[in-house]
């Protein structure tokens, strides 16, 4: 009888991709965070972010990792499209 070499903590190719992506919304959301003016909404945020998908990241129930991806990117456009406004307002004064 032959041995899986695979350690038995090894990810499946579906959750590799998934943690890829949930990464990639991570370093996005920092990236944007960096773009707010104000220093304490700054830091509020970035503390609020690495709170939350770290609170996240022993998850496993599937449909909730898709749910808070959602979410994820929905806070992430949200504060973009913010960032956005905030910036053509500040132009237009």
């Amino acid at each position: 009888m032959t041995t899986s070499k695979i350690p038995s903590t090894a990810l499946s190719l579906k959750q590799f991709l998934q943690r890829q992506n949930v990464l990639g919304i991570y370093r996005k959301m920092l990236r944007t965070i960096k773009h707010v003016p104000n220093e304490t909404d700054r830091k509020y945020l970035k503390d609020w972010a690495k709170s939350e998908f770290k609170r996240n990241q022993n998850t496993t129930d599937q449909d909730a990792i898709r749910m808070m991806i959602t979410q994820a990117n929905k806070h992430l456009e949200e504060l973009q499209m913010s960032l956005a406004l905030a910036g053509n307002n500040s132009k237009n004064l």
